[in-house]
């Protein structure tokens, strides 16, 4: 008998290479499918685990593969509008030698196949990155490079999609999604177009948490919130060899003077900054589950070494206030938590006081929901408060990482244009209102 190739010892390597040579000819045959037919049916959202994938109609070969990353949650904005923010997780199936260009992703309504959002060109290539690459942009004196247009894909190469849906007004929430990529794989023989509907999943009927403001009255800052280009947004994270978005929906809170400011005096000095020692109080009654302390506040505004992933989030207080539903208060001062884990908490009870430990370079509180009591790893579900009023807004991208490195502590407030009294609503990204 023959010797078998010691390249093959399980006797797959001709089955795999048809295989790869297949996917490479998936675009052809996508092409010959149309729009909407080659469907891949891809995990349920990770970390749900509630079989709701949805048996795809045929099988064939993708150039793609796909997975939400959470179940997508529709809330309302200020901007009176429903959203709906999640990820899509993309592989290519291809050889490392062969790239893909991917021209657009568009969402649909499972049920009637109306596209309810898209992505294409700059939009897209904003929206898109290689996983592992750094955050474009983080230093607000350096505004972040053009995304390279059109997007193309290297082969094995693993992007995540970050999708922010604006329904219009009235606009129902479709009950599945699904996901349509369209591009060309780009052979050597020429560029072979190929359309896709990959990962049909379902939308949350959990509502979001309407909570009371976790700070007392007056005026703050909404820093790093949804939807835009944000360390929270963008802020994907390998945890336990799976990647999440812990902090999807998390808000920075600044307090502000009546003249606009964030600090005044020195800003070496943790007590130039109003967010300094203000009271943390309790968003909803619920148990204290975790709490953190004696972790040292940082000296502003130089930017801390990356603390431990035990230290991240510095001196904190978590709630549990539904099955499944955490409130995480973050960056406290060391010394001034003043609730034990299994304490009973009620609305407005003050929990400790604002300071600048774990991951922080200024003074401010990190608030967010989660679906477990850890932060790492944990789900970023979004939430609305009950009634605040927007006051404006800052146009330039200023994160709490060089909030002190400002020439004054004085935020460009300008007018929003949902300026006004809210109610059951999730304050934007840089939006200054008063609670």
């Amino acid at each position: 008998m023959a010797e078998r190739d010691p390249r093959n010892r399980t006797g797959r390597g001709p089955l795999l290479r048809g295989l790869a040579a297949a996917v490479l000819a998936a675009g052809m045959l996508l092409a010959a499918a149309g729009p909407g037919q080659a469907t891949d049916t891809a995990n349920p959202a990770p970390g749900h685990g509630t079989g709701a994938t949805i048996p795809a109609p045929g099988a064939q070969f993708t150039p793609l593969t796909a997975a939400v990353m959470t179940e997508p949650t529709p809330f309302v904005a200020t901007d009176g509008r429903t959203h709906l923010s999640y990820e899509l997780l993309t592989t290519s199936s291809l050889p490392s030698s062969t790239p893909l260009r991917l021209d657009r992703v568009d969402v649909l309504d499972a049920r009637t196949h109306r596209v309810v959002g898209s992505l294409s060109g700059r939009a897209l290539a904003e929206a898109a990155n290689p996983v592992g690459d750094p955050l474009p942009g983080a230093d607000a004196y350096t505004p972040p490079p053009p995304a390279p247009t059109p997007t193309v894909i290297q082969g094995s190469q693993q992007w995540v999609i970050y999708l922010d849906l604006v329904l219009g007004r009235g606009q129902p929430v479709p009950r599945v999604l699904e996901h349509r990529l369209s591009g060309a794989v780009l052979a050597p023989s020429g560029p072979t177009p190929f359309t896709e509907t990959v990962q049909r999943t379902p939308t949350s009927d959990i509502p979001p948490l309407n909570l009371n403001p976790p700070v007392r009255p007056g005026t703050w800052y909404s820093s790093e919130s949804c939807c835009g280009n944000t360390h929270h947004r963008r802020g994907l994270a390998p945890i336990n060899g799976r990647f999440y978005v812990p902090q999807r929906f998390a808000i920075d809170w600044y307090r502000v003077g009546a003249r606009g400011q964030t600090w005044e005096g020195d800003p070496t000095r943790l007590t130039s900054y109003l967010s300094y020692r203000e009271p943390v109080v309790a968003s909803a009654a619920g148990t204290v589950v975790e709490v953190q302390d004696g972790i040292a506040d940082n000296p502003p505004p130089v930017t801390p070494p990356v603390p431990p992933i035990q230290n991240t989030v510095g001196n904190h207080v978590t709630v549990r206030v539904a099955p499944g539903r955490y409130l995480l208060y973050a960056h406290l001062k060391p010394g001034s938590l003043r609730v034990r884990e299994g304490d009973r908490v009620g609305p407005g009870q003050v929990l400790g006081l604002i300071g600048n430990s774990g991951n922080s370079t200024t003074p401010h509180l990190h608030f967010q929901v989660m679906t477990t009591a850890e932060f790492f790893p944990t789900d970023s579900p979004p939430f609305t408060f009950r009634h605040f009023r927007v006051l404006g807004q800052v146009e330039p991208r200023i994160w709490d990482d060089n909030l002190g490195l400002q020439p004054t502590g004085v935020l460009p407030i300008t007018r929003s244009p949902y300026e006004g009294y809210h109610r059951a609503r999730y304050p934007l990204d840089r939006e200054v209102l008063r609670f």
